[in-house]
């Protein structure tokens, strides 16, 4: 079975700074484009930031650009997301995904991520 497992995420003060990782399971995304997304309640879920299965290129919602920077390790195994200066509007679950398609660049569209995580509380206390 192929999962991708969320790290455990937790609460922060504002100003901080947390770091999200995410293991694969069942298979490596060695050659697939990966995702983070996160939805606080009452809200649909948006993307945060997304990695090009290379990882040389990335892309950034406007909301956390300059703050959070998306990472993944070169066997496909495990991506990152490092978020500093947490606001509390960035408190949210935080779900990773991957494509299945192989040589993705990377997608702010939530339905071409076949795979995700079970996703993690990250809350910040202003």
């Amino acid at each position: 079975q192929v999962q991708l497992i969320d790290s455990v995420g937790g609460l922060v003060q504002t100003g901080g700074s947390l770091r999200l990782s995410c293991a694969a399971s069942g298979r490596a995304f060695r050659f697939n484009a990966m995702g983070w997304f996160r939805q606080a309640p009452g809200t649909e879920r948006e993307v945060v930031a997304t990695i090009s299965w290379s990882g040389g290129a990335s892309d950034y919602a406007d909301s956390v650009k300059g703050r959070f920077t998306i990472s993944r390790d070169k066997a496909g195994n495990t991506g990152y997301l490092q978020m500093n200066s947490l606001k509390h509007d960035d408190t949210a679950i935080y779900y990773c995904a991957a494509e299945a398609r192989n040589f993705g660049l990377g997608t702010r569209r939530r339905d071409e991520y076949d795979y995700w995580g079970q996703g993690t509380q990250v809350t910040v206390s202003s």
